[in-house]
């Protein structure tokens, strides 16, 4: 029997309904999406069988996730799936394509800073004009009150890797508009996280 490569995510469950609802109002009817850091691959497969008229990219710089992702993929059988890439966010080494919407979930608290560097640097080269980057998680806000099953998360994090936690959603923004996206809708989530939705002006 070949060996099961799939992997699991406990958060993908309770929040893939919830994404895909905020997806539906953001994406556009046919394209191409560019996940970032598909992990398990579980929620880029649920998209695709969501949102059937759009080609998905899968990545991630793990070889046990892309195992994953490419053994769900032959299970599933979609074909708007692609293989997954080896994409590392805080890398220079992005696909040559152009796409029309890129998803990253639940990365940035779990990553150094140089990886929102990169994403934002990478997002704003692989995305045509008028396309969109979506971001879920949990992010800290200026003047709003984190809550504070978020602080103690920020602090394991930090216990973990001190170049990990949660990220200033002004940060983030302020870096953003460096690279030609712009804030244009913050949603709240369940568990107290964000969707973050900018586009390239």
């Amino acid at each position: 029997m070949p060996p099961d490569n799939r992997l699991s995510s406990p958060a993908f469950p309770r929040n893939r309904e919830p994404i895909a609802a905020v997806l539906a109002q953001l994406l556009p009817s046919s394209g191409s999406v560019l996940e970032l850091a598909s992990g398990s691959g579980e929620h880029v497969m649920h998209f695709a069988q969501l949102f059937a008229t759009l080609c998905w990219q899968p990545s991630d710089p793990e070889p046990a996730a892309r195992a994953s992702i490419a053994q769900r993929r032959l299970e599933a059988g979609l074909a708007n799936l692609r293989e997954p890439l080896d994409i590392d966010a805080a890398g220079a080494r992005w696909p040559a394509a152009t796409f029309d919407v890129v998803v990253c979930i639940n990365m940035l608290h779990i990553a150094p800073w140089i990886a929102a560097q990169g994403l934002m640097a990478g997002g704003g080269r692989v995305l045509r004009q008028g396309g969109g980057l979506y971001l879920y998680g949990p992010f800290a806000r200026q003047g709003w009150t984190t809550a504070p099953s978020n602080l103690a998360f920020d602090r394991s994090l930090r216990a973990r890797n001190p170049h990990w936690g949660l990220r200033a959603l002004e940060d983030v923004t302020a870096l953003a508009e460096t690279h030609g996206l712009a804030l244009q809708q913050v949603v709240e989530m369940p568990a107290n996280n964000l969707s973050v939705w900018f586009e390239k002006a």
